[in-house]
């Protein structure tokens, strides 16, 4: 759910190009990534974890608790939290440290260009290696793995979540304006329009923060080409003015045209998104299942607890991938810094990770195992359980955010753009060849 201001982009610009031109002095230190069963004695001391988490989420919750348990048996040993929920802040200090060569024990990551040329200079423990080594691998869901994989197929990041992303909806606000749930993504528009007829608010959404809107732009193309498109558009190797990109340009038009979005929806933050939904003026909400406690408790309004229901990202003639096959981040993931990694790192690591699915399912959420099932809360609906239930059927392709996907200065503008395409002030035309202009300056080929 990044969101990069121009200003922070140009900080990680800055440390992005310190990392490349200090890449061979960096590495110099660095152990074998893929010596993941370093020999010697596990001494403890003090480790430290650089986090982009809510402080009171249940990961942090979780690894704190089991940080504690591991230091009953290991006395001196410590779990350093160095914690910024705020990602833009997060990612100034991440790749600042990392372009300086200071980068603790662990640290949070997407699967992102910067995070690539770390692993390719051999600065991050190779995660596959790993949890083959600990006897895990197998324990993890396939999607969880791929969403923190880079394009290659090469794994340096451990899930520590798993959420589903779904378009809730007000079954009875459908039904009072004479539509079903939309079987295709081409449906969308006609729906909004029967919306706004009947003094509706189609879709609630957050586009403060504006990776909402970006969700919306990644789903064209995910059913057209695959997530194959973005990886070639973040290269250079495929363009916005291709069928795929154009197609989403011109779907985004559409919803704006149809009203699909909330009158000012621009300047609507998160809270305020949701709140339209929960007291029922809203139809639609597209979200993940991290709201489950908001969306399918007796938490929610009792005036619209009973009508809320989901569907998943619709399809469209000629899709390239399956029904089955959606949003499903495992959020973002933790790195292992090889330079730092010895018998200690590994020996809490083993310890965590076997631990923690339980700690963590314990909590209601979605473990990014198969081996933790998760506890629904007394007070859930019957929506609770089947939206948990459905984690089991995803398939393995995922329609990425592309956030986490293009550059800093690249993502920016596209959000500023998306913003501009919805209320109608550019054309698709206008769109594409500013986002191709901007792709061709920053795109890392």
């Amino acid at each position: 759910m990044t969101t990069i201001t121009r200003g922070a982009a140009m900080i990680a610009a800055a440390a992005a190009t310190a990392l490349i031109l200090t890449g061979c002095s960096g590495t110099s230190g660095a152990s074998d990534p893929t010596d993941v069963d370093p020999d010697g004695e596990v001494v403890p001391r003090e480790i430290s974890w650089l986090l982009s988490r809510p402080a009171d989420g249940g990961v942090i919750t979780a690894m704190e608790q089991i940080a504690d348990e591991y230091a009953e048996d290991h006395p001196g040993f410590g779990l350093n939290l160095i914690t910024t929920p705020d990602r833009p802040s997060y990612i100034q200090k991440y790749e600042t440290l990392a372009a300086a060569n200071k980068l603790p024990e662990l640290f949070d990551t997407d699967a992102t260009p910067f995070a690539r040329k770390l692993a390719e200079q051999g600065r991050m423990v190779d995660v596959d290696a790993l949890l083959e080594d600990l006897g895990l691998a197998d324990d993890y869901r396939e999607a969880a793995l791929n969403y923190q994989r880079f394009d290659d197929g090469s794994l340096y990041m451990v899930p520590f979540e798993f959420q589903l992303e779904y378009f809730w909806y007000n079954a009875e606000l459908l039904d009072r304006a004479g539509v079903s749930v939309p079987a295709t993504l081409d449906d969308f528009p006609a729906m909004c329009e029967a919306l706004r007829a009947k003094g509706i608010t189609p879709i609630a959404l957050d586009g403060q923060d504006q990776w909402p809107l970006e969700r919306y732009m990644a789903y064209y193309p995910f059913r057209l080409a695959g997530p194959e498109y973005v990886q070639q558009l973040k290269t250079g190797d495929a363009s916005f003015a291709d069928p795929a990109g154009r197609a989403a340009a011109e779907w985004l038009s559409s919803l704006g045209r149809a009203g699909c979005f909330q009158e000012g929806f621009s300047s609507t933050g998160y809270a305020d998104a949701q709140a339209l939904f929960t007291s029922g003026k809203a139809a639609v909400y597209n979200i993940g299942t991290w709201e489950l406690s908001n969306l399918a408790t007796d938490s929610l309004d009792e005036g619209v607890r009973d009508t809320v229901d989901y569907f998943t990202l619709p399809t469209i003639d000629g899709a390239v991938t399956d029904d089955n096959e959606y949003v499903t981040p495992s959020g973002i993931g933790m790195a292992v810094n090889s330079q730092t990694y010895d018998p200690l790192v590994r020996d809490f690591l083993a310890f965590a990770l076997e631990r923690y699915p339980e700690v963590y399912a314990a909590t209601g959420a979605l473990s990014p195992t198969t081996t933790a099932a998760t506890t629904v809360p007394d007070n859930a609906t019957p929506l609770y359980t089947r939206a948990i239930e459905q984690a089991d059927s995803v398939g393995p392709r995922i329609a990425m955010p592309w956030d986490t996907q293009l550059d800093p200065a690249t993502n920016t503008r596209l959000q500023q753009e998306l913003t501009l395409l919805v209320q109608g002030d550019i054309t698709p035309d206008e769109f594409i060849a500013t986002m191709d202009a901007t792709l061709a300056e920053n795109a890392d080929g």
